[in-house]
Parts: structure tokens; sequence; C-alpha cells
């Protein structure tokens, strides 16, 4: 039997696995993606916000083919409905807005078409995707490449690449055939819960309601989802309370400083996830393996937003396997380390001070100095002069 070659196979196609797969072949490579889905972006785990500049840098153009509804600011609510509005409409008006020559400050997306775009992309970049495809495992071999046993369609095979690239999202089972330690702890893993609305108004600002009486260890928000409809949605950690994600849900639509203007709201969809609020993994690489994305917790541990992150990662992650497979080194663990270095550099220092930032919140005791402590902390992290824009 014939063992089909590649120079990378990405195992997972959200939009760090397809932007590394694009990038990497736009610098000549032979890439192979694959997923174990048959539709891509389902589940829907997130709320699909996303910043014009994460999606600007990594070469995507913003398209009414997944976008939903534009973005222009942001609303910070504390426990007790007192906020913080930074709309960008009024902070730099002849940048912001709509009309000629005014763009929006992000985007809510429809992430099934959203990945569906990436993928195509990739398409075009020249890199062949199967879906309905599981990776089984890989195996480094003594020519410095390695072996990745999938199954397709339910028959196993077997390829050959100079470098595997995990982007299976949290606890990546690809870095766990590597040894890696992608296991994350039940305290740092929010539990989200959204549900989607119509008859409840909005204004272009992604709102954000911080506060441990309606979201313990996590936050509420209610966003923009175009047409009409809106996502009313929140992360729990699930040690900080008795109740599970819709209990807490329901007691925010109900009991909240906004009930009155939820009280006729229709909920049309149920979505939810488990996103992490953790630090990155602290090694991403082995021998002829990287993560890239939620494989390799590249997602802010205060927002838990992990889609400009993860376009970033595989921007990152495409442009590094470029450059070194065409200098024909060996991509074992020692030479794969540049690629998390960069990646450090880029954004993921800054990644993890806030990560400190959010231990110290939430191993603070007093619940009236955490929730003002992450108010304080979510206001300053949005405002323009924010030190934190990458992520």
């Amino acid at each position: 039997m014939v063992v089909q070659q590649y120079d990378v196979v990405v195992i997972g196609s959200g939009p760090a696995g397809a932007t590394t797969a694009r990038i990497a072949a736009e610098n000549g490579l032979k890439v192979l993606l694959c997923d174990k889905r048959q539709e891509l972006g389902a589940p829907i785990q997130c709320s699909g916000a996303v910043s014009r500049h994460g999606l600007e840098s990594a070469g995507v153009e913003p398209s009414d083919e997944y976008i939903l509804e534009p973005i222009y600011g942001f609303g910070i609510y504390d426990s007790n409905g007192d906020s913080t509005t930074i709309d960008y409409r009024q902070i730099k008006p002849d940048e912001y807005g709509e009309g000629e020559n005014r763009k929006p400050l992000g985007y809510v997306v429809d992430r099934r078409r959203f990945d569906r775009y990436l993928m195509t992309m990739a398409e075009r970049a020249g890199v062949e995707v199967w879906l309905k495809t599981e990776g089984i495992g890989y195996q480094p071999i003594e020519d410095g490449t390695c072996e990745i046993q999938l199954r397709r369609f339910n028959e196993k095979l077997t390829v050959k690449a100079k470098v595997l690239v995990g982007a299976d999202g949290l606890q990546s089972q690809v870095g766990k055939w590597a040894g890696l330690r992608t296991h994350i702890k039940l305290t740092e893993l929010a539990s989200c819960l959204q549900f989607i609305v119509d008859k409840v108004e909005t204004a272009g600002l992604l709102e954000i309601v911080t506060g441990h009486e309606w979201a313990p260890g996590g936050y509420a928000w209610v966003f923009p989802k175009g047409n009409g409809y809106a996502e009313i949605g929140l992360g729990v950690i699930r040690t900080m309370t008795k109740l599970n994600a819709q209990e807490q849900l329901d007691h925010f639509i109900k009991q909240s400083f906004f009930k009155e203007r939820f009280s006729n709201c229709r909920i049309l969809e149920v979505q939810g996830g488990g996103v992490p609020l953790a630090a990155p993994l602290k090694t991403q690489y082995a021998d002829n393996l990287i993560l890239v994305g939620d494989s390799a917790r590249h997602v802010n541990p205060i927002t838990g937003g992990g889609i400009h992150t993860a376009l970033s990662s595989g921007v990152i992650a495409g442009n590094f396997l470029g450059e070194l497979l065409k200098t024909h080194k060996i991509p074992n663990r020692k030479n794969l380390k540049t690629y998390q270095d960069l990646w450090l550099e880029d954004m993921g220092n800054k990644m993890w001070q806030l990560y400190e930032v959010k231990k110290e919140i939430f191993n603070t005791s007093d619940i009236a100095v955490r929730d003002k402590m992450l108010y304080n902390t979510m206001s300053e992290y949005f405002s323009p002069n924010s030190e934190y824009k990458k992520i």
C-alpha cells in the first residue's frame, strides 16, 4: 500500500487549524487538513466575537458571508448595574462607525459559516481537506518524519508528514499522543451556556456583566446577533457555585438588573460548552509535533476569547513551519521549540500576565473585593489604552 506523504498534517479545522494549514500552503508546503466532523463550526460553543484587527492581521477579509453583526465597543457592568461604556463611535468618530471611510471595531460571526469560510480559504491556497477523518495516533520515525494513523470513513490508514499540528481543541488528544500535559483542572474550566433570543434590544456593543451573584468565576454577556436577535449567556466555574450553568443563567435573566429588558424575550436556540480560563500550556511542542489554538490553550484567561488568538497562532505556526522546512532542518523537539518562543514573544507572555491577574482576582476570598477587582480589570482591559490588545 502506498503511503501518502505531506509536509504538514493538521488535525482539527477550526480557526487555528485552518489558518495554520492555509499559511503553511502559502509558504509552498504540501498540507493535509483533517477533521472528524462532517459539519464545521458545530457544535457552537462560543459567542462568536472577533476583532476586525484580528481578522485582517490573519489575512481574512471581513465578509457578509459569515458576519452577523458589526460591533463598535463595550458596555461593562458591575453586579449592581453600574457601568462603563467604551464606544469607539464616540472615542474616534472619524474612524469607527457606519458609513463611508468608517469601520467597526469587530464583529459577531456565525461560527458555522465562519469555519467553512476559513476552510475554503485553505483549500484555495492548495490545502487538501479530509472531513469525517479522525486522528488515532502518531509515531516519529528514524528518517526525521512521522507516521500518522487516521480513520477515514471507518477505514484505518497511515500517512507520513514532517510535522503534525494538533488543532483538535481543549484537552487535545494529539498533545496526549506526545505525552504533553493537556489536561485542565475543573477549577479553570468555565461551563458556558447561551440562549439565542429575540425581542432584546442591542446597540452595537458587547455587554459584559461581572459579579459573583450572576456568574461565579466568570461573567455574563449580552451580544448582538444580527437580524433582531441577541445572545444572552454566561460562563461559570462549577466549583464556585451550587447552581449549574442553566440555573445560573435563569437566575441572571429573571433576577438581574436586566430583567425588564429580558422580560419578553423568546429563546430560539441553546448553545453551550467548556471554555478554558487557564494558563497556556507550558510545553506546546514535541518531536514532529506542535499544538495551536485551544489545543495549546491560546485562550484569553480573563475573557475566554479565543477566535482572534487562534487566528494569530495559526499565522505564527504556518509561517514558522514554512521557514523551518525550507531549511531542511529536522523538525525535532529542539527545533520546534522556536515556534513556542515566537508565540510567546508575539502574545504569549501577555497571556501569562493576564493569567496571573486572573489568579489574583479569583483567589481573593472577599466576594465584594473580588467583584470590584474583576469589574475594574474588565473596564481597563477593553479601554483604548489597554496593554493587552493582542489578546
